[in-house]
């Protein structure tokens, strides 16, 4: 693929447009004058001829294309994408007015969508959109100065609230943090990351999966669904009846180019992912490791920890004690649990069932659903120690990781021993 497009190299002309008819081009030439664009750049053939050509020329800043005469236009947008180069703008036109039609296009990556017949002055807006994005200082530009923060949430056990604490992580990084943020959800066919923040996930990880090829900047900047000015998912709800079939190459460049755009990614990692697939730890900083105050949790946390301590000793690893119950309804006491893991808690998430629904309710994180609430102080103080890994030379060990099997295996039978016999 050829270098982005840059000003002053003349690599690339600032507009070109593909219309199926005449009423389409001549409005098109009309207002591309209007902006000191040359005319001759309004071709006439539909989205197919603009593969054609754009596949042995270079593709310009912004693109028209008319769908009019597609028969499946979103495999013909995942045409274009193959020919299009990195930072190409494009804004479609057709006849259908279908709002899933306008949702699927711009899950695939197109800019805008206008209804034909298209009016001039409907035309001067998505333009003008379209100048304003390329205008616009990158989020990278501004931030070079400051290192990568990447951290990865890993839960010990299903509903200990992992995916809970990687959304409030990632808000509270863009939020309070102000710092340019991604949520990775590799859940792919349960994945509650766009769920919780009240989104629809689209098409983009599925469409990693399938097709690594085309991970690039620009496939991160059309994928991810925007939350806020700083905050953005990658999210799925695949079809439960498709298994995943990948090596984990997709998942791994996904991370490569978040951290090319991103100053800050948060990857809500299923402890099965990290069975699965272990090279997605490789370039993480911080691991929390987030767990309840169980039996099975003590044992899986003991395993987590001594598997991060030979796979990943690069990583930090903080551990989140989340849903923390009062002292007496717990199954095992909190110096129990430190003693068996052979470490201690980092962070005390209270259990708030009143915030927790109300969050769910307002689709919102719970750390912005309770700003001001006891349960958000602790999560505020886990960004402030991940962003610090981030901020400062990583050591090589991984510091209060435990040890593999020994004394925090037999504490674990001596805790199973004084459990009441049925």
């Amino acid at each position: 693929m050829n270098a982005p497009w840059k000003p002053g190299t003349g690599l690339r002309e600032p507009f070109a447009a593909f219309a199926c008819d005449d009423t389409t081009a001549d409005t098109l030439r009309a207002v591309a004058a209007e902006l000191g664009w040359t005319v001759e750049k309004v071709h006439k053939g539909g989205l197919r001829n603009a593969v054609q050509s754009l596949s042995v020329s270079a593709s310009p800043q912004i693109l028209f294309v008319d769908l009019a005469e597609s028969g499946d236009p979103l495999n013909d947008i995942n045409a274009l994408a193959e020919v299009c180069e990195p930072g190409t703008v494009v804004i479609a036109a057709g006849q259908v007015n279908d709002v899933r039609l306008y949702r699927d296009l711009v899950a695939s990556g197109i800019q805008d969508y206008l209804l034909k017949p298209v009016h001039p002055d409907m035309l001067r807006e998505a333009l003008g959109h379209a100048q304003a994005m390329l205008n616009a200082p990158k989020a990278t530009e501004a931030v070079v100065d400051r290192p990568h923060c990447s951290t990865a949430v890993i839960g010990t056990r299903g509903g200990v609230g992992a995916s809970t604490v990687a959304t409030s992580l990632a808000w509270l990084m863009s939020d309070k943090e102000k710092r340019a943020t991604a949520l990775l959800d590799l859940d792919v066919h349960f994945g509650t990351g766009a769920l919780a923040l009240d989104l629809e996930p689209g098409r983009g990880l599925t469409d990693a999966i399938e097709n690594p090829s085309r991970i690039d900047g620009l496939f991160i900047e059309r994928a991810m669904v925007k939350a806020s000015e700083k905050l953005a998912v990658l999210s799925a709800e695949a079809p439960i009846n498709q298994p995943l079939m990948t090596d984990g190459a997709a998942f791994y460049q996904l991370q490569e180019e978040m951290r090319a755009a991103f100053e800050c990614t948060v990857v809500d990692l299923p402890r099965a992912m990290l069975v699965q697939h272990p090279h997605l730890i490789s370039d993480i900083q911080t691991a929390v490791v987030v767990t309840e105050l169980t039996l099975a949790a003590a044992r899986d946390t003991i395993r987590i920890l001594s598997w991060l301590k030979s796979n990943a000793p690069q990583t930090q690893v903080t551990v989140v004690a989340n849903r923390m119950h009062a002292a007496g309804q717990l199954e095992i006491s909190r110096k129990d649990f430190e003693g068996s893991i052979e470490r201690k808690i980092d962070h005390v998430v209270p259990f708030d069932q009143k915030l927790a629904a109300q969050a769910a309710k307002l689709g919102k994180p719970m750390a912005e659903a309770g700003k001001n609430s006891k349960t958000v102080a602790p999560l505020l103080d886990l960004v402030k120690g991940v962003l610090s890994v981030g901020d400062e030379a990583l050591d090589a060990g991984v510091p209060g990781a435990g040890k593999s099997g020994g004394k925090g295996s037999s504490l674990l039978a001596s805790l199973l021993a004084k459990r009441p016999r049925k």
